[in-house]
């Protein structure tokens, strides 16, 4: 098995390194990530400009692939033939901070994962509560996606599904288990706050946004449940984003009177 290491908290993240160990003693692994921080960048790419690639030395005196692009992009690189080989799994992570429920439509590591799907390969997002002391137990999480990944080849899962992990940050003995879940639902508490006023007709003013302590809905089986036991949750997921219910609803509006409003129509 060939697997691709990226994330969105850039190269130097130690969750990236951490990661890339675990999966090493079940896979071959190439790491590429971005060059800096590129947290909820979502399926943000590089148009129009060329990226600059260098490889760095991990602490283990591996090495890996520092890219001026978003997460996407690194996917894209080794799926276009940056690589030797075309990876036979994605495994983005291991971010800092949890992507539950709505995070995943933000989140550049969710980000990376979904462009491997799309691109027809097997791919597991990773991620762990974020820690105020910065002190990680990375190797839980790490470990246990390793693992699944083997489970991953072993058992086909079906094509199109991503596999979107998040962990307690907890020693194993900690960890209450594993629990298949679907995505609960965030609340966001962002404000509109302005910090700097301009001065004069036309000046530059400066606004803070998006809140740093979101809640969620309580719902049993969800991914904010799961955490809140002290669980991981591992949630399917894929990018169909069509809404069948509305197709029907829609169709029923006869759009082709909305053509032109004294056009006459074409018979077919």
């Amino acid at each position: 098995m060939k697997v691709l290491v990226t994330n969105d908290d850039g190269i130097t993240s130690p969750g990236i390194f951490s990661l890339k160990k675990a999966l090493e003693t079940v896979a071959e692994v190439a790491v590429i990530a971005p060059d800096r921080n590129c947290s909820a960048i979502g399926r943000g790419i590089t148009v129009g400009e060329s990226m600059d690639v260098e490889e760095i030395a991990f602490p283990d005196g591996g090495t890996g692939f520092a890219v001026c692009g978003t997460p996407v992009d690194c996917v894209r690189l080794a799926s276009l033939g940056f690589l030797d080989w075309r990876p036979d799994m994605v495994v983005s992570g291991i971010n800092l901070g949890v992507n539950l429920g709505d995070d995943i439509t933000y989140s550049g590591t969710v980000a990376a994962a979904f462009e491997g799907i799309m691109l027809g390969i097997p791919a597991i997002a990773a991620s762990i509560e974020r820690s105020r002391e910065q002190d990680y137990n990375f190797e839980t999480v790490a470990d246990f996606t390793a693992r699944l990944a083997e489970r991953i080849v072993q058992n086909h899962l079906p094509e199109n599904i991503l596999l979107n992990i998040n962990s307690p940050n907890r020693p194993a003995a900690g960890i209450r288990g594993a629990e298949v879940t679907h995505l609960g639902k965030r609340i966001y508490r962002d404000q509109l706050v302005e910090e700097v006023a301009g001065d004069g007709p036309g000046g530059r003013r400066r606004y803070h946004i998006y809140g740093d302590d979101p809640s969620y809905h309580k719902e049993e089986g969800t991914d904010f449940h799961a955490i809140n036991l002290d669980k991981i949750s591992v949630t399917p997921i894929h990018f169909a984003l069509t809404n069948v219910a509305g197709l029907k609803v829609i169709r029923d509006w006869d759009l082709d009177t909305l053509i032109g409003r004294n056009a006459g129509r074409v018979n077919p």
